[in-house]
This record gives structure tokens, sequence and C-alpha cells, in this order.
């Protein structure tokens, strides 16, 4: 080469390995964007319940099995059937490390974190590490709609 010709700029020229690892970036992070935008609600959200923080969210009593519940998953709220026609209603922010609750099953409602357990009546802690209950939430019930307030 002389000095008068242009030397190619190696340093630019992305490798192979350079490639690799940006394409692997992209397709994770399409496989995390998919993952948190469905247009259709969490399994275990029944239709017609409304975004965090609006009021008048509502569930059908029919949803609501005895000693089971549903999770709103888009409101952080929990809506329990502790006793045939009671309903209450929940956090479903768990006291222990904040994840949400995921369950309701014969009469507990369940954390997957580390496996906190709450009362479906009262929300009281029943096992696990949680320090304190679920924090209830003001409900009406009309006829067969359970109206978060």
């Amino acid at each position: 080469m002389t000095p008068h010709q242009a030397t190619p700029d190696v340093t630019s020229a992305p490798t192979r390995r350079h490639v690799l690892v940006a394409g692997g970036v992209v397709a994770a992070a399409a496989l995390v964007t998919a993952g948190c935008s469905s247009s259709t609600p969490p399994a275990g959200t029944p239709s017609g319940a409304g975004p965090a923080g609006g009021s008048g969210s509502s569930v059908s009593t029919t949803d609501i099995p005895v000693g089971g519940g549903v999770v709103l998953q888009d409101r952080q709220v929990v809506v329990t059937q502790p006793t045939a026609g009671t309903y209450k209603a929940f956090s479903a922010v768990c006291t222990h490390a904040g994840c949400l609750v995921v369950e309701v099953a014969d009469g507990i409602i369940t954390c997957p974190c580390h496996n906190g357990q709450f009362s479906a009546a009262d929300g009281s802690v029943q096992g696990g590490p949680p320090p304190s209950p679920l924090a209830e939430v003001a409900i009406t019930v009309s006829g067969t709609t359970i109206t978060l307030a």
C-alpha cells in the first residue's frame, strides 16, 4: 500500500459476533414485548374489568366460585366468594414482596413468589412469609354484578 492510498476502516465493520449478539438482543426484546402486550385480558380476568386506578370496574357473581375467586390483574384486586352469597375484595399485591397473587382455591388466596397464603374471607395471613394481611377493597353487589368502588 502506498502512503496515498486509503486504508480500509476495519474498526467500524461489524464482526460476526456483533451481528449474532445484536440479533439475539433484538429477538429477546421482541419476545418480552410480545409477552407484555396482549390485546386479550390475562387468564382469570373477566370481561368488563377496567384499568387500574379507575372506579366502576365490575365482574359477574357467576364468575366467582364458592371458596374461590378471580384475580383482576389490571386492577390489582382479587374478588372472592368465601361462602355462598358472600363476596369480598382485597388488594392482589402480596404484602411480602409485592408480587401479584394468582389463584384462589379452597378458601385460600395464593401468591406464587414465596407461597404466601391469605384467607379468602378476610385477607389474613394463612401461611408463608407475608408480614400482614391483604388490604380490603370496597365493593358493591347489585343483582349479579360486583362493582369495585
